[in-house]
Parts: structure tokens; C-alpha cells; sequence
């Protein structure tokens, strides 16, 4: 039987998904009004969009001098492979607590060039910190009289469980710190130069759509792209060859076509956020939304339960809600989603019985006390 939730209660925006996030409606329109779809990339328009998306990202991380903000195709997927081709000189040390982190680094375990990578794992929910210590027990593969890695590599956040972790400065100088961030980026505030490498994609908290992946590198990284260019003994395809990236980007254009939609989303989504008071403001937004669910669990007297224990470790962008056996998060989800409101059941491989929630800076709070009101309407009438 289709349940009918109040008119009344409803959200002004139905979506909740945790990528691809909401849209601004007017930054849709600007993709009409821009005139460039169409156009050629290398000609100064696009590449004038290029630089203006550049320039922004620089000024949101209040990037150093040597630092670049590079772009190429593909998302954070494609990153992975780039930087197990350009980044990663014998091998990784992977700290692993959900998907993406579980993504990487089999990505370079199973690379034939590289050594077997250090995995430091912790469940779903939780954290693994790396302390920038590692070192191989056995070392094997091309390198056997290698032992400590030259990558250490974490996600700042975990887009499947809504746990967010610290980024410190790990390992010596030789050794490049590389911080997947794709579901965070844009929604907290951060010193990315406590790491190399700081990416992500731009369909969460930038409000645009995939196809891109951006990175924010160090002058170290960028020296280590360089230097496996120019490697004789490593099979380099131009598509994962992190210079040939770097080389483009300074000239504010990519190695391949970009998909200008995208980046004309992005662009203006940067554009609001510096004007609303950059990452700080975006971070107050979101927090402002998210806490707004976890409030809500834990008055819930057990019937609902943030998944995510420790608090300092709860995400502010993607919330993750335990449901009490009594309830299921899936029949209110299919309930949710007959009345236009979308995407907020759990990440697939979790298994669990719960709802995943977006407060990407897009989400008002009004929007997610509404969303509130009416799992409590469904709750009640269960």
C-alpha cells in the first residue's frame, strides 16, 4: 500500500544522495548561457573557464606558491590508477576503513611494477590511522630490499560510511602523503597542505557532475610525476601519466576533452561558495544540517543510532543512521522515494539497516528537519 506523506511536510528538494549531490537550479542554466557547449577546449573561452575553476580552488585552499590545482578525466577511479602509475615509486601504504580507501589500494596491489602495499585496516564505521611508521615485514616482488614506503595513502573521508579522519603530516620527506576526497572536499575546512596530493570529484560538494577528477599537488608530488615520467624501466599510457596532466593544467586546459558541463557547474559552485565565506562557511552549513540528524538519533530513545560511535569522527557531509530491528530503514526508504524523496538508503556492500543522508553545502536545514518530519510520520504510522 503507498503511504502519502503531508504536502506540507515535504522538503523543497527531495534529493539526499550522496553523489551526485544537488544542483543549484541556476547553475543548470548557466550551462545555456554560457555559450560554450559545443565549443572547442583549446580556444580561450573554455580555457578561460578552466582558469577561473583553477583559480578558485586555489583561493578556497589558500594554496602556497608551487602548489597546483591539476584536472584531468575520469573521477577518483581513474586518480587511483594515475597515481599507482605516477606517483607511487615502489610502493603503498594504504589505511583502509570503507570502499574508496578498499579501492585504492587494490588498485596497487595488484600492480606488477609495484611491491605488495601495506594495508592498515579498520571496520566500517571506524578509523585506521597511519602513523607514518610502516614498514613491510617480508618484502617481496620486483624490490625485495625495499621496506618502507615511498606513498602512504587515506581517505579524509569515507563517502559509505560517513566517517571523516584527521590528515596529519606523516612519514619524511621522501615520502608523499596522498588524501582521497572526494565526498569532504568543499564541505570542511582543511590545511591540505599537511599532504601531496588532495583530490576528489566534483559531483559531491562542488554540486557538479563526473567525469573530472581535481587534484591539489605539492611540489613534491608533482617532482615524483616528473621523475616516473622519465623512467625508462615503467610503462607510462598517456591517459595515467600525472605530468602530461600537470603540463595541460598550467596551460589551463586538459590532456583530453573535458565535459564542459561539468566544468561550468563547477565553476559556478566555487564561485558560491568563496561569495557565501569559503570553506569555513561551507563547513558551518553542513555541520548546521548534519547535526540536525544526529540530534534527532540520539533522542530517539534507541530506535535509531548514528552509525559512526565516536563523534570526532562523525562526517558532516553523509550522515549514516542505524535503525532499531523494529523499524526497517528500507521500507521507509521505498516510502521516501514514492513521495519524490530520493537516495538515502545505505551504501550497497554495507548490508546493514540503516539510511545514508547528504548535507553536502547545497542541503539547507530546512530541507533536512523537513526530511526529519517525515521518516518520523512514516515511523509513527508503522
Amino acid at each position: 500500500m503507498t503511504v502519502t506523506l503531508p504536502a506540507d511536510i515535504l522538503p523543497s528538494d527531495g534529493r539526499f544522495g550522496c553523489g551526485p549531490s544537488r544542483i543549484f537550479p541556476q547553475h543548470i542554466q548557466a550551462i545555456n548561457d554560457s555559450g560554450l557547449m559545443g565549443t572547442s577546449h583549446r580556444q580561450a573561452p573554455v580555457k578561460n573557464l578552466v582558469a577561473s575553476v583553477r583559480a578558485g580552488i586555489r583561493e578556497l585552499y589558500a594554496l602556497p606558491d608551487g602548489w597546483e590545482v591539476v584536472l584531468g578525466n575520469g573521477g577518483a577511479t581513474a586518480f587511483w590508477a594515475i597515481a599507482t602509475t605516477s606517483l607511487v615509486q615502489q610502493q603503498a601504504c594504504h589505511g583502509v576503513f570503507g570502499e574508496f580507501g578498499s579501492k585504492f589500494a587494490a588498485e596497487t596491489q595488484a600492480a606488477p611494477h609495484l611491491t605488495p602495499s601495506i594495508i592498515v585496516e579498520a571496520p566500517a564505521g571506524h578509523v585506521a590511522l597511519l602513523s607514518g611508521h610502516e614498514k613491510s615485514d617480508s618484502p617481496a616482488g620486483l624490490h625485495a630490499d625495499f621496506v618502507a614506503p615511498d606513498v602512504f595513502a587515506h581517505p579524509h573521508h569515507e563517502t559509505s560510511t560517513g566517517a571523516l579522519s584527521p590528515i596529519r603530516r606523516i612519514g619524511n620527506n621522501e615520502q608523499l602523503l596522498l588524501v582521497d576526497a572526494t565526498s569532504i572536499a568543499g564541505g570542511i575546512n582543511v590545511d591540505v597542505t599537511l599532504c601531496d596530493a588532495y583530490y576528489f570529484a566534483p559531483q559531491k560538494c562542488f554540486a557538479s557532475d563526473g567525469g573530472l577528477w581535481i587534484a591539489l599537488l605539492s611540489p613534491a608530488a608533482q617532482k615524483r610525476a616528473h621523475e616516473l615520467h622519465a623512467a625508462s624501466d615503467r610503462w607510462m599510457p598517456q591517459f595515467l601519466d600525472l605530468s602530461l596532466a600537470i603540463n595541460n593544467s598550467v596551460k589551463d586546459q586538459t590532456l583530453n576533452t573535458p565535459a564542459l558541463a561539468t566544468l561550468i557547474m563547477l565553476d559556478q559552485q566555487i564561485q558560491w561558495m568563496l561569495a557565501e565565506g569559503g570553506l569555513e562557511a561551507m563547513e558551518k552549513r553542513s555541520r548546521a544540517a548534519s547535526q540536525v540528524l544526529y540530534n534527532w538519533a540520539e533522542n530517539s530513545e534507541g530506535l535509531i543510532t548514528p552509525f559512526v560511535q565516536k563523534e570526532e569522527w562523525r562526517s558532516p557531509v553523509v550522515v549514516t543512521l542505524d535503525f532499531n530491528d523494529s523499524l526497517s530503514a528500507g521500507h521507509i526508504a521505498r516510502i521516501l522515494r514514492d513521495n519524490g524523496v530520493v537516495d538515502v538508503e545505505p551504501y550497497r556492500s554495507l548490508g546493514r539497516n540503516q539510511l545514508r543522508i547528504a548535507t553536502f553545502p547545497s542541503t539547507s536545514v530546512a530541507d533536512v528537519e523537513a526530511l526529519v518530519a517525515c521518516i518520523t510520520y512514516i515511523i509513527e504510522g508503522m
